[in-house]
């Protein structure tokens, strides 16, 4: 199968927060099916498919009409378990590989296009992510809303529960970003990538992303005007609810 730009939703059952998760009913569907049509919609996407370890998601998926790749329960991060989804695709070493997690159900189709559109433009940028500026102040001190730094050529300089920059003259004013979890590789960067040790910082944040950052890899940052809701519990799933209602 030889496709340029593919998605890969990377989705697993057991959840220490939200068991379940990918399967919770949302409007009558489970979130995973609202994030892989939301996928869909993306118009430089091809092809979409959710990777998983469990036959649970496996199944939702194919009932809904779905591609899903089943891979090994043993994976430390989603992109590990994207780069085994994709050893099936027989990509070029150039394709460009989408992550989105499956925890996202209203994210913007266009999101993916932003994501992808420095490897596009640039052969030599192998890995690339969303970030959105932040406006509600209690995102810039919560530990779920993961904030970045970056240089000024767009490439991260770091990613952190923590809030950063931390302003030591209160007579200055910061503007702060929050991650989203949306990224996009090279097919052969993805091999790299996950071959590596666990970095000392992500182990210490929970931030996989680090582990690229801490080895000397580049990250893009791409600033999207679009904000998403993560699901981590039953309160944000309903929040979610919310607003699908509000819209249809």
């Amino acid at each position: 199968m030889k496709r340029d730009i593919v998605c890969i939703i990377p989705s697993r059952y057991e959840s220490s927060r939200f068991p379940g998760k990918p399967l919770a009913d949302l409007c009558g569907k489970p979130m995973i099916q609202h994030v892989y049509e939301r996928v869909a919609k993306a118009k430089a996407v091809p092809y979409v498919a959710v990777a998983t370890d469990d036959e649970r998601i496996f199944n939702a998926v194919k009932k809904f009409g779905g591609n899903a790749i089943m891979t090994a329960a043993t994976h430390r991060s989603g992109t590990d378990r994207i780069s085994e989804a994709v050893k099936s695709l027989n990509l070029s070493a150039d394709a460009i590989v989408v992550n989105i997690q499956g925890d996202q159900p209203i994210f913007e189709p266009v999101q993916v296009d932003e994501v992808i559109g420095p490897l596009i433009d640039d052969t030599a940028i192998v890995m690339s992510t969303l970030i959105y500026k932040i406006i509600m102040d209690e995102e810039i001190t919560h530990p779920h809303a993961v904030k970045t730094v970056f240089d000024n050529e767009g490439f991260a300089l770091y990613f952190s529960r923590s809030t950063i920059p931390y302003v030591r003259d209160k007579k200055l004013k910061a503007d702060y970003y929050k991650h989203h979890g949306i990224y996009a590789y090279r097919r052969d960067f993805l091999d790299i990538f996950t071959k590596l040790p666990e970095g000392k910082l992500e182990a210490l944040e929970a931030l996989e992303q680090l582990r690229a950052l801490e080895y000397g890899y580049k990250i893009k940052v791409v600033i999207t005007p679009h904000d998403s809701v993560e699901v981590d519990n039953q309160q944000e799933l309903e929040k979610v609810r919310q607003i699908l209602m509000a819209v249809t």
